[in-house]
């Protein structure tokens, strides 16, 4: 959001570095799309660092509260499927603990500096865009149900109208408070507090200690080799295996197939059912395994492995479309921003509250929602992802890396729920195998594959082209336009030069000084 990437500039401007313009960026984003992010929510980073000379990831995603468990909310009358919004959607934030990490770690300004830009948004208002209006109208019957939603977020009971100003102040007092108190304010201070309150008050689980224990992780990223670029993935507890495993297939399979993308193009059918095909079989393994480590153990290093991707070119038929294990497919309501500066780092990086609005619950007097991330918990006794105290959900949000011979290439991701693994095939096929520059590979056509339903929606032009012979293929073809194409940034490294790029299916901007 152009708001949002100009803070961070500003950063840069004054002598900080792509960690501090990261969150920077982020803390306006909080202002500025409330319906997507914010400091309710979670945080994931995957970044070069210049100084170390390395990849460095962070899983700065929150855990359920120590008491949510599949025997409370029996107790409460809900079994099968998890609260899609309201309390007992909510893990523990990890956004603002993953802040201070980063700062800590790789930044060189502090919270005083990075969030003023935020504050002073929040308190002064901001145009609501068109985009985040239409946003805000689908969280507002989410946010009905919580006389502190209404207060802060529907001003005279509805959502802000396209280009009103619209102002959060209690938002501020939250991060003047972390410039005080640094984390430690959220996590056991007078945030913390108030978050238990809200929390008490609505019959959720949440304590003091829950906030207190709180901590983001340094991870290792997870990675796989596509002619000849490195490609670079969170571990689980994100879907992140699952763009490496669909490289894999495309890298193995298309030879055993008689195909080569780059000679079929975008125009040929067939090109977009070899990456459908490599979709669905990524998924049916997404779904059957991903969960929280800790607590469930996830074969990743076997499910990224070129000999498993091999052994599925057998499943593809190159002529007809197959029919995945239905499972449900996660909604999308994120923010990616990509920052790059002078000494060399390059940060991808990705938070959110879940769906628009997360649960729809508003701390009181502090302007912000907390995250329904625990929708994503599974009820089944059998499944990895099985809800538990102290355990992290499944987890849509990954930031994506490449390197190429052994410098860093790209910081570059796509949001929306489902839609993230399966974008960061298409834009690395359109870079990789097309040799697309990163704004023509957001500009190109995109598909979204429901596994759900095991439908395949194809924006408009690439319906036109593609889309009868697609459902000749037996593919259940239809057109779609718009957010559910995902939303995609990147800066990518050319020698001395770094190239930006920016979504026109949502509010985004590229920008440099």
């Amino acid at each position: 959001q152009p708001l949002a990437a100009q803070a961070g500039l500003e950063v840069l401007r004054h002598g900080g570095n792509a960690f501090d313009a990261a969150i920077a960026t982020a803390a306006v984003l909080n202002v500025v799309e409330p319906g997507s992010a914010g400091i309710g929510g979670d945080v994931f980073m995957l970044a070069w660092s210049a100084r170390e000379h390395r990849l460095i990831a962070i899983n700065g995603s929150g855990r359920a509260p120590a008491a949510l468990t599949p025997q409370y909310l029996a107790a409460k009358g809900i079994k099968g499927h998890m609260p899609e919004h309201g309390i007992d959607s909510a893990t523990v934030p990890g956004a603002v603990d993953a802040w201070d990490a980063i700062l800590h770690r790789a930044g060189t300004k502090s919270f005083r500096e990075l969030l003023q830009p935020a504050i002073d948004i929040a308190e002064q208002g901001f145009g609501v865009t068109q985009r985040i209006a239409n946003d805000w109208i689908y969280g507002a019957t989410i946010l009905a149900g919580d006389a502190d939603s209404v207060r802060t977020y529907l001003p005279g009971g509805a959502p802000p109208a396209p280009y009103a100003v619209f102002r959060n102040p209690d938002l501020a007092l939250s991060f003047r408070a972390l410039q005080r108190g640094g984390r430690d304010a959220f996590y056991k201070g007078e945030i913390a507090q108030a978050i238990v309150a809200k929390s008490k008050a609505l019959g959720g689980t949440m304590t003091l200690d829950d906030l207190a224990h709180t901590h983001a992780d340094w991870v290792e990223p997870i990675t796989t080799r596509y002619h000849g670029y490195d490609i670079y993935e969170l571990p689980p507890n994100t879907q992140g295996f699952a763009v490496l495993e669909m490289m894999n297939i495309l890298e193995a399979c298309a030879p055993k197939l008689g195909l080569d993308l780059a000679a079929l193009g975008p125009a040929s059918p067939q090109y977009w059912h070899l990456l459908v095909e490599a979709k669905k079989l990524a998924y049916a393994d997404l779904y059957a395994h991903n969960a929280d480590p800790g607590f469930s153990p996830v074969p990743v290093e076997r499910l990224i492995s070129k000999d498993h991707a091999a052994s599925l070119c057998g499943r593809i038929d190159p002529k007809h479309a197959g029919a995945p294990d239905a499972h449900g497919d996660p909604v999308g309501g994120t923010v990616y921003l990509a920052t790059a500066d002078r000494w060399g780092n390059m940060v991808s990086f990705i938070y959110s509250i879940y769906d628009s609005f997360g649960s729809g619950v508003t701390v009181p007097g502090h302007g912000f929602v907390l995250n329904d991330r625990a929708a994503l918990f599974s009820l089944d006794p059998a499944s990895p992802n099985l809800l538990a105290g102290g355990k992290r959900p499944f987890h849509t949000l990954i930031p994506g890396f490449v390197m190429h011979e052994g410098q860093p290439w790209m910081a570059y991701g796509l949001m929306g729920g489902s839609q993230q693994a399966q974008g960061h095939m298409q834009v690395l096929v359109d870079m990789i195998d097309l040799g697309a520059n990163p704004q023509a590979a957001s500009d190109a056509a995109r598909f979204t594959h429901a596994q759900a339903t095991n439908t395949l929606r194809l924006e408009s032009s690439l319906y036109d082209r593609v889309g009868a012979a697609l459902a000749g293929m037996g593919h259940q073809v239809s057109a779609d336009n718009g957010e559910d194409m995902g939303g995609y940034q990147a800066i990518r490294r050319d020698g001395e030069v770094y190239r930006a790029a920016s979504d026109h299916r949502k509010d985004g901007q590229a920008a440099g000084w």
